[in-house]
This record gives structure tokens, sequence and C-alpha cells, in this order.
């Protein structure tokens, strides 16, 4: 067994830090939660000024890509990028973050297998493997002969029709994914659809989500537009990402399913600030540019109608949207959007957790996972001592960084 005293311990559930606890671990898991003086100290014993849940990214691609230009994403061999994702890996671990959700990459699932098996450290990964589109959707690569997508290069599968995305759900469970992503609107990041088209019809969108109810796995959603949010919403998808444009319905929508909002303002943040010296094409730049304010504006409204709000940052592993610089989202969520620096440590842990398939992580109290991040400076003072990580635990182990 392992004890660690905490001089303040923010336990990802409570509003209030709680101070001079003891944490014993054992078997990878929180075993009491306690004052010194009723939890015996342990052979191997640490002291860290503060502790926190090992952070949460609900929205990574682990694709392993260098670069934002598109055909990039479509002629790299897996191996080359499944070596590049080994070090984000590394980077999201040092960086605090014990868990990621990886909504769309070729490599997620190896990578998944790998740190499981402790042959690479990284996260715990929850991956959706590559995400699904429509013919003509986000997905699609629209500057390529279809027959060169079709032939599921890049990070998504296409599928048309009711029946077509009932198979390929099908597949993906047999793959052993932990979570859907399908896309119900176009983005920035493909070039002749915009965020406010909507795409797969109810019945396609109903056939995904019907089929991850059968075998308890949540679906995440690109959905940018307010219609798009609000197809996905009605057809039972789980979490949102982006959601540039919400109306009241939308936001209405989000508590009448128990909805997750996963915003990803880190990545916007950055095409909007940095982009045009990063690769990005000329009508990703002006797509982002034009929805930025709208963006910022709905998750604004969102905080204030109490929608949960996750920490999700959609980094790629480009120089623009690297990974291990993921805090930025927590950051931005309090300076942008005006969550206190408790909320936002609480949007990357218990509430980011909530947009995974297990109830035992971005919490500290006794049988959760032991993933713990001791940090050098008080981040309920500064958001930004996210980023100052001295420890980090995942299964009750300290990691090496």
């Amino acid at each position: 067994m392992t004890t660690i005293d905490c001089g303040t311990l923010v336990d990802g559930i409570a509003d209030e830090p709680r101070h001079d606890v003891r944490l014993r671990l054992a078997d990878g898991r929180i075993d009491a939660v306690g004052s010194p003086d009723d939890v015996d100290a342990d052979d191997e014993h640490y002291d860290h000024d503060v502790v926190i849940p090992g952070l949460i990214d609900a929205h990574v691609h682990l694709a392993g890509l260098r670069s934002l230009a598109p055909m990039a994403w479509v002629t790299e061999d897996v191996a080359t990028l499944t070596a590049r994702a080994t070090a984000d890996c590394r980077k999201l671990l040092a960086a605090g973050f014990t868990s990621v959700r990886d909504v769309g990459s070729a490599t997620g699932l190896g990578l998944k297998q790998a740190i499981a098996e402790g042959e690479i450290p990284g996260p715990r990964v929850y991956t959706s493997g590559k995400s699904i589109s429509q013919t003509a959707g986000h997905g699609d690569t629209h500057s390529l002969p279809l027959e060169w997508v079709a032939d599921n290069s890049g990070l998504a599968t296409l599928a048309d029709g009711e029946d077509e995305c009932r198979k390929v759900a099908r597949q993906r469970i047999r793959q052993g994914v932990d979570c859907l992503k399908i896309m119900t609107t176009g983005g920035v990041l493909s070039e002749l659809d915009a965020p406010d088209h909507s795409q797969f019809t109810d019945a396609e969108i109903r056939a995904f989500t019907e089929e991850a109810g059968r075998v308890g796995i949540p679906v995440a959603s690109h959905a940018q537009g307010t219609p798009g949010v609000v197809s996905a919403l009605e057809n039972g998808v789980d979490t949102i990402e982006h959601g540039f444009y919400l109306d009241d319905n939308a936001l209405t929508l989000f508590h009448d399913h128990d909805a997750t909002f996963v915003p990803t303002l880190a990545i916007m943040h950055r095409i909007v600030e940095h982009g045009a010296d990063h690769e990005m094409p000329e009508w990703g730049l002006r797509k982002a540019r034009e929805a930025y304010e709208a963006h910022v504006d709905s998750v604004r409204r969102a905080y204030e109608a109490d929608v949960p709000i996750a920490l999700g940052t959609d980094f790629i592993g480009p120089a623009l949207v690297p990974h291990g610089e993921n805090a930025l989202e927590a950051e931005l969520l309090v300076d942008e959007i005006g969550l206190s620096e408790m909320e936002a440590i609480e949007a990357g842990t218990s509430v980011a957790a909530r947009t995974v398939p297990d109830d035992d992580i971005g919490r500290i109290e006794a049988g959760a996972r032991a993933d713990l991040v001791a940090l050098g400076g008080n981040p309920l003072d500064d958001i930004a001592a996210l980023r100052d990580v001295e420890t980090v635990y995942t299964d009750g182990e300290r990691a090496a960084l």
C-alpha cells in the first residue's frame, strides 16, 4: 500500500477543497480518504502540497499527425502515425492527463491495448476508433476522389443509409471501442461543407445510438450548427462536441436527455490566433473566424443554463494543437466563459468522466481508481497551476515522467 499526505486536496466532487488529508492507495484504487489521525501512514509514503484527480481530456485525436494540411491526414502510413502518437501519450501523461477520450483516429485501439499492457506509458485511453461520417460529410476528404476516401483512409469511415450505419456501428463494437463518434454537421476542417449544414438523417443517427445502447457505450457527435445539435440530442446522442450555435431549445434538450457538452474552445482559439502560421487552409481559417464569437457565446449561455461542460481540447498533435498543452482548455473556460477555478477543475475531472463508460475516474474517493496529480501550485488561486505538474499517479503507481 501507499499513503499520500495532501496539504490541499481537490477531490473533483466537492465545491470546497479539503486540507491536511491522507490518502491510502491499494491495488490500483483509493482505499481510504481521511485525516492523518484516522489513516495510518504506510512504509511507502509521499507528501504533496496540492493533489487533484487525474485530469481527463474528453476530446482528443491520438492521430500522430504533425500537420494540419488535409492531404497529410490521408497519405501518411499508420506505422508512422502510431509511433508519433506513442510520444504524444507520454506528453499527455506528463501534463497530468491520466485519461483521454480519443474520438477519431486509426491508432487509438492499439495504443489503448499497449498502455493497458504496460508496454508504453500513457493515459487510460477510451476510444471510438475511426469516427463515422456520411458521404460528403465532415469526415469525408472532399478534395480527394471518392474511391480513395471510401478505401478507409484518414480519420473517418463513410456510411450512408440506416442499414449501413447500423453495420458500421456493429463493426466498431466488434473492434472493442468504448464509444461511437459520428458527425451530424459540417465543420471547420472539411472543405465543402459548413458548420450549419446538418448531416445524417434521424433514422441514421438512431441506428448508431440504438446499437451503442445495446452494449452500454455512449455516442459522441461532432455537432456545430443548431439543427445538427438538436437532431443528435433528440435521437439519443450522449455528448455534443463543439456546439458553435446553440439556441434555447438545444440547451433545454441537454437537460432533457442528460447530455454533456464538450465545447473544445482550445482548438478554435489556437486556429483563430495562430492558424495562419501553421499550414491551416484558407477556407478553414475563414470558417473558424466566422464562428468564433458565436462559439464563445454559446458556451457562455450553456454555462449559465447549467449544462454539464466537460474539458476537451480537440488537440491532434501538430505544433498548433500539440498534446501536452491540454490545460489550455481549463484556462479558457475560466478566462473566456467565466467558470470558477473549481468548476474548471471539475470540467476536467468528474464532469469529463460523464463522457466515458466508467464511473470510477475523475474523483478522489474510496473505491475510485488511484489516478492523481500532485501540483506545485494551487489551481484554485490560478488555473494556470494545472500546468505545474510535479507527480502523476496512475492506478496508484508513480508515473515515470
